[in-house]
C-alpha cells in the first residue's frame, strides 16, 4: 500500500480529497484539530434543534461536483427556494431586487439617484485611467456613489472590520458575494434571470438534516479504508530537500509523528508557513504575518413558535444592529427543529481578541434577543434557549496588498513537490462549498497523477441511489 497521504484539516476540501484518495485505494489519514470534521460547514444539534455555523447553501455549475454531491447524499438533498431580503432604512427589500419592491423600499428619490449613477458609470469610467485599488474605488466606478453610501459601505465595513478604502478591489471585482446588491440591480433592471450573477441563484440544494451531513458522509467514506483523527492538532511540519517528510501532531495530551508520502494541506495558509521546520525565510514569514482572517460568532435563538419569517436570509447593513445576517433553518428544512418550534441564527462578525469576540455568552444572547425583539421579529417570552458558538478564521480578509503577500507564500510553498494546497483557508480564497470541494478533488487528482494511478470515479463506494431535486 505504501506510505500514507496526510490530509491536514478536515474541512470540505480536505475531506473531499481524502475520500477520493481512499476510493482509489491510497492509504490516507486526516488530521483535524477540532472534535468534529466539517470546519465551517458543520451542523450543531441542541435539544432537538439543529443549526449550521452560518447559513450554507449548495449550488454549483460544476458537473463533476454536482455528481459527487448527488451520489454522496442522494435523497437526503432538498431543493430550497431562495427568498432573501435586505433591511435598509427600516424597510425590507427583496434580494435579488425586484424593481417595484425596491422602489417602495428605497423611495423614488434614492432609487432615481441609484439608477442615474448606474447609467452614468460607464461614461465616467472612460475618463479614469488608473485601475481601482479598493472596494470603494471599484463600487463607485461601477455602480456610483449613491449605492456605495447606501449599502456597500456600511455592510462591507461591518462584515470585514475594515474601511472600504482598505479592502482590495482585486478581490471585489472577482466576487462581491454578500455585497452584491449592485449586481442584483443589474439583473433587476434587465428583467432577466440569466443576467443574475452566480451568487444570486434562485434555488439551492440543502441536506435535510443540515449542511454538516456532507462532512459526516465524507468521513464515513474515508473510514471505509482510511483514518480520520479528530482533536489532532498539527504542531510541526518537517521538510528536507524539497519534500515534506513528516508531520507532528498533538492528540489530546499525547503527541505523535506521522510520516508523509504526500500531503494535502487545508490549514490556514499563514499557519502552514509558520509550522514548517526548518522555518521559511524572513520575508515569507513576514508575508504570513500580514494575512488575516475574519472571525465569526453565531447566536442561535430557539423559539416556541412554528415560524418567524418566510426568508432564507435577511441582511442587516446598519451598524446599530450588531449582527450582519440572520437565517431561519426551518425555512431550509423542517427537520431543523422539533414540530411547532423554530429558531433564528444570527451572525456577528469580529476579530479574535476584540471586545465583541471576548463578550460573555450571556451578553451575546441577551443582545441578540433584544435586537430581534426591537426589529419586531420575536417576543422575548417565546425564547426557549440560546447557544453561542465562536468560529475562528471564518473568512480570509482581502486587504489592499493581500495578493502580493499571498503570492509570496504560494511561491515558497510551491517548492515542496509532495505538498498540495486546498480549500478556502488553505488557498486564501473566498470559496463557496462547491469550489472548496472542487479544490479537494483537484488536489487528489494531482496526487494520483504523480503516483501514476488512474483517477477514480467520484461516486462514493456506498453511493445512495437517486436524488431529490
Amino acid at each position: 500500500m505504501g506510505s500514507e497521504t496526510l490530509v491536514l484539516g478536515g474541512g470540505l476540501a480536505g475531506l473531499a480529497a481524502a475520500a477520493t484518495l481512499a476510493r482509489a485505494g491510497r492509504p490516507v489519514r486526516v488530521l483535524e484539530a477540532d472534535s468534529r470534521v466539517g470546519g465551517l460547514a458543520r451542523t450543531v444539534v441542541h435539544d432537538g434543534f439543529r443549526f449550521d455555523l452560518g447559513g450554507h447553501r449548495f449550488f454549483t455549475d460544476n458537473a463533476r461536483v454536482a455528481a459527487f454531491m448527488h451520489a454522496l447524499l442522494g435523497d437526503e438533498l432538498l431543493t430550497v427556494r431562495r427568498a432573501s431580503q435586505i433591511r435598509l432604512r427600516g424597510h425590507y427589500i427583496d434580494y435579488p431586487l425586484r424593481p417595484a419592491n425596491a422602489l417602495r423600499g428605497l423611495g423614488p428619490v434614492a432609487a432615481a439617484r441609484i439608477l442615474g449613477d448606474y447609467l452614468l458609470a460607464p461614461a465616467l469610467r472612460r475618463f479614469r485611467n488608473a485601475p481601482p485599488v479598493s472596494l470603494e474605488d471599484w463600487v463607485v466606478r461601477h455602480f456610483g456613489r449613491t449605492l456605495f453610501n447606501l449599502y456597500f459601505k456600511e455592510y462591507s465595513e461591518k462584515v470585514w472590520g475594515l474601511d472600504c478604502r482598505n479592502i482590495s478591489a482585486d478581490w471585489v471585482a472577482k466576487r462581491v458575494q454578500g455585497l452584491s446588491l449592485g449586481k442584483a440591480l443589474r439583473a433587476a433592471l434587465s428583467g432577466s434571470r440569466r443576467a443574475a450573477p452566480r451568487t444570486l441563484a434562485h434555488e439551492f440544494l440543502y441536506p435535510r438534516l443540515g449542511i454538516g451531513r456532507i462532512a459526516e458522509r465524507l468521513q464515513e467514506e474515508i473510514e471505509s479504508s482510511g483514518r480520520v483523527l479528530t482533536q489532532a492538532q498539527v504542531i510541526r511540519i518537517d521538510h528536507d530537500a524539497g519534500r515534506i517528510t513528516r508531520v507532528a501532531a498533538r492528540h489530546g495530551t499525547q503527541s505523535a509523528i506521522h510520516p508523509a508520502e504526500e500531503v494535502v494541506a487545508s490549514l490556514p495558509l499563514p499557519t502552514l508557513a509558520r509550522l514548517l521546520h526548518p522555518k521559511p525565510p524572513p520575508d515569507v514569514l513576514a508575508a504570513a504575518a500580514r494575512l488575516r482572517y475574519r472571525d465569526l460568532v453565531i447566536v442561535a435563538v430557539m423559539l416556541d413558535r412554528p415560524r418567524v419569517t418566510d426568508q432564507t436570509w435577511i441582511y442587516f447593513p446598519e451598524q446599530e444592529i450588531p449582527f450582519g445576517r440572520i437565517h431561519e433553518p426551518t425555512n431550509w428544512s423542517a427537520a431543523m427543529a422539533p414540530a411547532g418550534k423554530t429558531l433564528l441564527v444570527a451572525e456577528h462578525f469580529c476579530f479574535r481578541g476584540d471586545a465583541l469576540w471576548n463578550a460573555a455568552d450571556s451578553q451575546f444572547a441577551a443582545s441578540t434577543v433584544a435586537h430581534l425583539e426591537r426589529l419586531g421579529l420575536i417576543h422575548r417570552d417565546e425564547v426557549l434557549d440560546s447557544v453561542v458558538m465562536r468560529i475562528p478564521r471564518a473568512y480570509p480578509v482581502f486587504e489592499v496588498g493581500y495578493q502580493d503577500w499571498c503570492d509570496r507564500l504560494l511561491h515558497y510553498l510551491g517548492r515542496f513537490e509532495n505538498l498540495t494546497l486546498a480549500g478556502r483557508t488553505g488557498l486564501f480564497q473566498y470559496y463557496n462549498m462547491d469550489q472548496a470541494i472542487a479544490s479537494g478533488l483537484a488536489a487528489a487528482d494531482k496526487i494520483l497523477e504523480r503516483g501514476g494511478a488512474t483517477r477514480p470515479r467520484h461516486e462514493p463506494v456506498t453511493a445512495r441511489a437517486g436524488a431529490s431535486a
